[in-house]
C-alpha cells in the first residue's frame, strides 16, 4: 500500500473519468481533483497528456517529478495496485480474468449507449438503441441474484457499468423504460449502483443539469 499524493485529473461528464473516481472512493483515497475544459485545453495538459484526453492521474514521486498515468483502466488497475481498502477484482486467478473480460464488455457498452444518447436522428437512434438493448440483454443472462455484477460483491465490473447505466436516470422514463423492459436482473441490477455511495458521490451535485446542457448542444434527439 502506497500513501502517495494522488491527482486526478478530470472532466464533470466524463464517464471514464467516474471509473477512477468510483475506485477511489471505494478505496477511501484523499485525493485532489482538477477538472478541465475539454473544449478549450489548456497547454499544460496538453503537455501532460499523450492522447489529450481524461482521466489523468498524478502520482506524486519522492523526487518530485510526478508520474502521470492515462487511460481509465490503467489507472483503476494501478490503484488496486496499490492502494488499500476493499480489493475490487477477485483473488481467484480464473475469476479474476472473467472480470477483466466483462470490463472489456462494459467499455463497448458504453460506445452503444453513447451513441445511442447523443443520436440526432431516428435511423441512427433506432439502430443504437437495439444494439445497446441487445448488450443488456447478454449481461441479464450472466447476472447473479445481485445486488451486484457478481453478487453481494461490489466489483470493478460495477465500477465501469455504473456510469453509463447512470445516464439512464436522466433521460425519458419512458424511453429508459422501453429499453430496459424484461430485463429485471439488469434492472435491479442499475438501481443497486445508483444508490452506491461511491458512484453517487463520483460526479457534482451538478451532473445531471449538465448532462442534459450537454444533450441540447449537441441537438440530440433525446433533449427534446
Amino acid at each position: 500500500m502506497t500513501t502517495t499524493k494522488l491527482t486526478l485529473i478530470s472532466h464533470p461528464l466524463c464517464p471514464f473519468v467516474q471509473r477512477a473516481a468510483i475506485v477511489l472512493l471505494e478505496k477511501g483515497v484523499a485525493l485532489e481533483r482538477i477538472d478541465v475544459d475539454l473544449a478549450d485545453k489548456p497547454d499544460w495538459f496538453l503537455a501532460l497528456s499523450p492522447t489529450g484526453k481524461v482521466p489523468l492521474l498524478k502520482v506524486e514521486q519522492a523526487d518530485d517529478r510526478d508520474a502521470i498515468l492515462f487511460e481509465s483502466m490503467v489507472i483503476c488497475e494501478y490503484l488496486e495496485e496499490t492502494q488499500g481498502g476493499r480489493k475490487l477484482y477477485s483473488e481467484d486467478a480464473l475469476s479474476r480474468a472473467r472480470q477483466r473480460a466483462w470490463v472489456e464488455y462494459g467499455t463497448a457498452t458504453l460506445a452503444e449507449s453513447w451513441q445511442f444518447l447523443n443520436a440526432k436522428d431516428y435511423t441512427t437512434a433506432d439502430a443504437k438503441r437495439a444494439a445497446f438493448r441487445g448488450r443488456l440483454e447478454r449481461l441479464e443472462e450472466v447476472l447473479e441474484q445481485g445486488p451486484y455484477f457478481a453478487g453481494s460483491t461490489f466489483s470493478m465490473v460495477d465500477a465501469v457499468f455504473a456510469p453509463l447505466l447512470r445516464y439512464f436516470d436522466l433521460i425519458d422514463p419512458t424511453v429508459t423504460q422501453m429499453i430496459f423492459q424484461g430485463l429485471p436482473r439488469v434492472t435491479r441490477w442499475r438501481e443497486a449502483l445508483a444508490l452506491r455511495e461511491s458512484v453517487v458521490a463520483a460526479v457534482g451535485r451538478d451532473y445531471g443539469h449538465r448532462f442534459k446542457q450537454h444533450l441540447v448542444e449537441h441537438q440530440a434527439l433525446l433533449a427534446e
